[in-house]
């Protein structure tokens, strides 16, 4: 239940956009001390079993105090990375289509102004952490989103994460060094908007 996501692609897939090296720490470095922590204290914290990731990061607030900040941090971190590189694919950067489309048409113009409006949130984010693009239940409507750290929108109990963009330098400092623009412009060639269309059905 707490394991990584599998990967369906090699490392060295997303070049150029993303290099094998990038990759191999990003998911066996970064994501794996995560999801190892995470299963960890979801075993070890009495209040935890039993619930899925999202049950317990919809409800921080029943977690025991002594515990929230390291479930926020590894929890958020494991689910984040499982949904980054479920988004990505050699095969990815073609449009959306169908009712995703539609909705972002509705909510941002045309799909050129939401990638820059995504584009501007990941730059805009001081430090770590994510721009999102995100489903909001109560608007009915498409918003992007910035969080710090491994915090995920879903935390507040109503929004349904569509894609994440990950602007931690261990993301992108390998190939990009301190050129975070230069990696926002690269992920737009790997997003696989098929999966994130997937998502926004469920939502």
């Amino acid at each position: 239940m707490f394991e990584q996501v599998k990967l369906t692609y090699d490392f060295s897939a997303l070049e150029p956009h993303i290099d094998a090296a990038t990759m191999e720490v990003h998911y066996t470095g970064h994501h794996a001390t995560y999801a190892k922590a995470f299963k960890e204290l979801m075993e070890r914290v009495p209040e935890l079993k039993g619930k899925t990731t999202e049950q317990v990061l919809m409800n921080l607030d029943e977690v025991p105090e002594e515990y929230r900040d390291a479930v926020r941090n590894n929890g958020g971190g494991f689910l984040n990375h499982n949904m980054y590189f479920e988004s990505l694919s050699p095969n990815g950067g073609r449009e959306p289509k169908g009712s995703l489309r539609e909705q972002i048409v509705a909510d941002f113009r045309d799909f050129s102004s939401l990638c820059e409006q995504l584009k501007q949130a990941a730059l805009g984010q001081f430090g770590s952490g994510y721009a999102w693009l995100v489903f909001c239940g109560r608007e009915q409507r498409l918003l992007i989103k910035q969080t710090t750290n491994q915090v995920s929108p879903m935390m507040d109990g109503e929004t349904k994460v569509l894609l994440p963009i990950d602007v931690w330098e261990h993301a992108y400092y390998l190939k990009y060094r301190n050129k975070r623009a230069e990696h926002v412009d690269a992920l737009f060639h790997v997003i696989d908007w098929d999966v994130v269309a997937q998502r926004y059905e469920q939502a």
